[in-house]
């Protein structure tokens, strides 16, 4: 995949939301707005703890109600208060949401294969083709790095989203993108140039 973004100075701290219900069960959320479950309540908890002692110049999250409820605790005893960016939306499954990703590899094999082999040029049916939504967050992600240059700045982004955004800024392959589908909260830092 060819990179979308140049590179400003800055350091990002990339985070996945906690999980919601349908990341415990296996089904594709994509851009559907879910709560955290209990579980990922303790993972958001857990996260805040661990990056406790970085300083966050801003927090950067996607529209949804994970990423939002994360990016709040995130956001707890800093002077911080997340700002909700609209082109961190996930990527639109479509017809897929809400059905378990073991259901769509086994009832439509040689898509879920494609999807699999060649994320960049495989669409699930009615959805967003995945360079259509690298177009969409690059150019917000160009912005808010070039106006936090020399920052260190966090973003909330649900997977695959955040795995797109993660290889793009590193200038690797897309990983399979359906096998990262589900939210873990976990976070990476990412330092551009």
């Amino acid at each position: 995949m060819i990179s979308l973004w140049p590179k400003a100075a800055s350091k990002l701290v990339l985070i996945r939301p906690g999980a919601t219900t349908f990341d415990e069960q296996g089904r594709m959320k994509g851009n559907l707005d879910m709560p955290l479950c209990e579980r990922g309540r303790m993972q958001a908890e857990s996260l805040a703890s661990e990056l406790a002692g970085i300083r966050l110049h801003a927090i950067y999250c996607a529209p949804c109600q994970s990423a939002v409820e994360t990016a709040t605790c995130l956001s707890e005893g800093r002077d911080l208060r997340p700002k909700v960016i609209d082109e961190f939306r996930n990527v639109d499954h479509g017809l897929w949401h809400g059905k378990l990703i073991e259901e769509i590899r086994r009832n439509q094999p040689r898509l879920y294969r494609e999807l699999c082999d060649t994320p960049e040029s495989t669409c699930p049916p009615g959805g967003e083709p995945l360079h259509e939504a690298a177009h969409r967050v690059g150019k917000a992600v160009r912005r808010i790095l070039k106006r936090n240059r020399n920052q260190v700045v966090a973003f909330v982004i649900p997977d695959p989203l955040a795995s797109l955004v993660a290889s793009q800024l590193k200038d690797e392959a897309l990983p399979q993108i359906w096998k990262v589908e589900t939210d873990a909260g976990n976070w990476q830092l990412i330092e551009t140039s």
